[in-house]
């Protein structure tokens, strides 16, 4: 095995089992999490700390500003780049997250995109804007209706991603994401998803988000909030961001939107939970919470793969 990639849902754990593994077998650790990217939400995205930082090297955290358009594409590039710059020192790469998409990129492949001009992204911004993202999403459907079947009416980056595909090309995003090459050959790597007890889960979300706002997730979503960004921008789904912005904005009291947040992100971890039942096929599944389990069996598969 000359990489190993951890998945599982949020709040499971996958940030300990990485570090301690990273520790155990000589590795270096590689976000693969869409909104740990973001410097902006260190407390918010549950970052590991600057103590577990320096305790073995970290890579691809809180590296891209939030009002940047970071993609899965540009993730990859960054990864790989990472990837390889830690092989090179004789050591073992260790991709941790949650985000599913990334995850497939590397294994299966990520299709080419256009370049965009600057012109048609702010049009369709300013368009997105003032007629709102089920509108966009109708015109979706009548020049790419393979694309907007696949795509949720309130999915403002993805439809508006589709959109500058179209007008790029006049072909559907999804044709193009179709012709699709592995950046990684299946030899290269060992997959380990986390499937925990879904009430324990729920529990250690409720809990991680109660020790975020006291670790001051929500002086954080008031100093983004104030930066005025555009509502279209990856970081706005950070998960606790909206609810807690909508609080600052005198719409929920901070017992609702802390009750939201919860909800929101129990239903993300579902998604996960659905994303690793059918994507990821032939990973090794842990459902143990123990972490001395975990890395025994993250062990095991690296044994398995032909690296003691």
């Amino acid at each position: 095995m000359r990489i190993l990639l951890l998945m599982g849902p949020t709040a499971s754990g996958k940030s300990a089992l990485a570090l301690a593994l990273a520790e155990r077998m000589g590795g270096e650790v590689v976000n693969a999490d869409s909104m740990q990217v973001y410097r902006d939400f260190r407390v918010l995205t549950a970052r590991p700390s600057p103590a577990e930082e320096a305790r073995v090297p970290h890579h691809l955290y809180g590296h891209v500003d939030a009002g940047e358009l970071h993609s899965v594409g540009r993730w990859l590039d960054d990864a790989l780049a990472a990837m390889n710059d830690i092989r090179a020192r004789g050591r073992l790469p260790i991709l941790v997250g949650g985000t599913g998409l990334y995850f497939k990129a590397l294994t299966e492949g990520l299709a080419e995109m256009p370049s965009i001009d600057p012109e048609t992204r702010a049009h369709l911004r300013a368009r997105m804007a003032e007629a709102g993202a089920p509108a966009l999403h109708g015109e979706l459907a009548r020049v790419d209706g393979e694309a907007a079947a696949r795509i949720k009416p309130n999915d403002s980056p993805r439809i508006l991603r589709a959109l500058e595909v179209w007008e790029t090309t006049g072909a559907s995003i999804a044709t193009l994401q179709a012709n699709t090459n592995p950046a990684l050959a299946r030899e290269q790597w060992a997959g380990l998803a986390l499937t925990p007890d879904r009430a324990l889960l729920y529990a250690a979300i409720d809990a991680r988000f109660e020790a975020m706002c006291a670790a001051g997730a929500l002086d954080e979503v008031r100093a983004f909030a104030a930066r005025g960004l555009d509502s279209a921008l990856p970081a706005m789904k950070a998960h606790g961001a909206p609810a807690l912005m909508a609080h600052l904005r005198g719409e929920f009291s901070l017992a609702d939107a802390t009750a939201i947040a919860k909800r929101d992100t129990r239903r993300y971890a579902k998604r996960q939970f659905t994303w690793i039942a059918n994507q990821m096929g032939d990973w090794t599944r842990v459902g143990e919470p123990d972490l001395s389990a975990r890395v025994a069996a993250a062990l095991a598969l690296s044994k398995r793969q032909g690296r003691a």
